[in-house]
């Protein structure tokens, strides 16, 4: 074969992502505040780009609690990219009285420990750290203790436990060990009383000394929590050497102390989560699923300012940067009503597949992919995982990420099998509801599951209780005891 340079000509298939593509996808696995921020940043940098009004339609009652509906966003040619009225999803009709949205099935609250509700996550009070720092100067003897007192309270966490050595701040601070002693004996000295702690025994027992009741039967009892936990109530009798009616108030009073009184305020990173879809019932079978714009900014097209600079682009070099600027902002624009569109797609299937969530509660929820919804509104699984990402949807039963109505699931009875959260929330009620005397076993759980027709092992339905925080039936008779004395 001879060996020499020669030209070919060869057809090949290729995927390029332009930049705008590129871009597109990052859109949609944006929240809308990172939106808003996106959007800040493109209004600093394109002159042609300005914020518009959302239009109302008339008769609508700006008081009520979803928004005005969206109103597109016009591009270049003076159109709308967009135009979503009341996006309503009509399923067949299914048996329930709407009216009943504010009340459980059982007539108790919605807001039960199934439900991951994150609309109060924010606070608008102070941290523990704003808190405490706000007591330090007066109750601290000289600057330096202040100081001291400070460093140490930056070290706390969000229950109020100190987790650093003091060994290790005295090195830093260049200061004796028995100084930052002090001043930790300071920052314990502030309210909520339990702060600066460095274990839960030594939290209790400040509490205990607050309330002047840290006797040496106290100090055992504290000192012994691991027998507590145990259940071996006879052997702490002997240890605080106390009789029955002396041990039962030594138990209610420790009750009544707080393991994490950090937690009572705010966190440094805590905020508000700001649902990006908002659904409500119409009538009696119909949603209406719509962005929400409190968050979300409207672009448009500054058409005057946009004839203005074209008036005064002269030369070939102005008139190609305008052009680039009226392409960027028209893409821009058509990117984002496509994202919004894709999000009231993937809602409205999400809405349509967990129906009975949203009239029953987390014990209707049925197994769902990305890649059924993904196939159901003709789209790729990626796409779908991205509009769900960082996505929170509110409805009348609370404020959930999109995620969470994606689930496995295993067979049950009617053949449309369960949601691994409906057979969670269905072992915490059985396992709330057992009988202190009578605890429940991991079998007894599977046999009365097997009952109702979810078809599970042993073994999944201990892994799953112990997702959701419950302990086994020997740990839950220990508590169950502990809370009869």
């Amino acid at each position: 074969m001879a060996l020499g340079p020669r030209l070919d000509l060869r057809q090949t298939q290729s995927l390029v992502m332009t930049p705008q593509l590129q871009q597109a996808i990052k859109l949609l696995a944006l929240s809308n505040l990172e939106i808003e921020t996106f959007v800040a940043d493109a209004l600093e940098s394109n002159p042609l780009l300005d914020i518009g009004e959302v239009r109302r339609e008339k008769g609508e009652d700006s008081s009520e609690a979803p928004p005005a509906e969206h109103d597109s966003a016009p591009g270049p040619d003076g159109e709308g990219a967009l135009d979503i009225a009341h996006h309503a999803l009509d399923p067949e009709a299914a048996p329930g009285d709407m009216g009943d949205w504010g009340r459980a099935a059982d007539g108790g609250s919605l807001a039960g420990s199934e439900l991951p509700d994150f609309e109060n996550r924010g606070s608008d009070g102070p941290t523990l750290a704003q808190h405490l720092l706000g007591q330090v100067g007066a109750q601290a003897h000289d600057a330096r203790e202040a100081l001291i007192a400070t460093r140490i309270i930056h070290e706390l966490d969000d229950a109020g436990y100190l987790q650093a050595d003091l060994r290790h701040l005295a090195e830093e601070l260049g200061a004796p060990v028995a100084e930052i002693e002090r001043a930790l004996d300071l920052v314990q000295s502030l309210e909520p009383t339990g702060v600066g702690a460095r274990s839960i025994a030594e939290c209790l027992a400040l509490q205990a000394k607050e309330a002047d009741r840290y006797d040496p039967c106290m100090a055992r009892l504290i000192d012994n929590l691991d027998l507590l936990a145990k259940g071996e109530i006879a052997r702490l009798k002997r240890l605080c050497d106390v009789d029955d009616d002396d041990f039962s108030d030594m138990l209610a009073e420790l009750k009544g102390y707080d393991p994490k009184p950090g937690c009572q305020y705010g966190g440094e990173n805590e905020a508000a989560v700001v649902p990006d879809v908002l659904i409500a019932p119409t009538g009696k079978h119909g949603w209406s699923i719509r962005i929400n714009e409190a968050s979300l900014p409207r672009l448009v097209v500054n058409r005057e300012y946009y004839i203005e600079l074209e008036a005064g682009a002269r030369d070939k070099a102005s008139r190609k940067w305008l052009d680039e600027q009226l392409g960027e902002a028209d893409w821009l624009i058509r990117a984002l009503d496509q994202r919004q569109k894709t999000i009231l797609k993937t809602a409205s299937e999400i809405v349509k597949r967990q129906e009975g969530f949203f009239r029953e509660g987390v014990s209707a929820m049925r197994p769902l992919t990305l890649r059924e919804v993904a196939e159901a509104i003709e789209m790729h699984e990626s796409t779908v995982s991205r509009v769900t990402s960082n996505k929170y949807l509110h409805c009348p039963r609370g404020t959930f990420e999109m995620k969470y109505f994606f689930s496995s699931g295993v067979g049950a009875a009617d053949g449309e099998g369960a949601s691994s959260e409906a057979i969670k929330a269905r072992i915490r009620a059985l396992c709330e509801g057992e009988d202190p005397k009578k605890v429940l076993s991991d079998q007894k759980l599977t046999d009365l599951l097997n009952e109702e027709g979810f078809d599970l092992a042993r073994r999944t339905v201990a892994k799953y209780r112990e997702a959701i925080g419950i302990g086994s039936s020997a740990q839950r008779r220990r508590e169950k005891k502990l809370k009869s004395l």
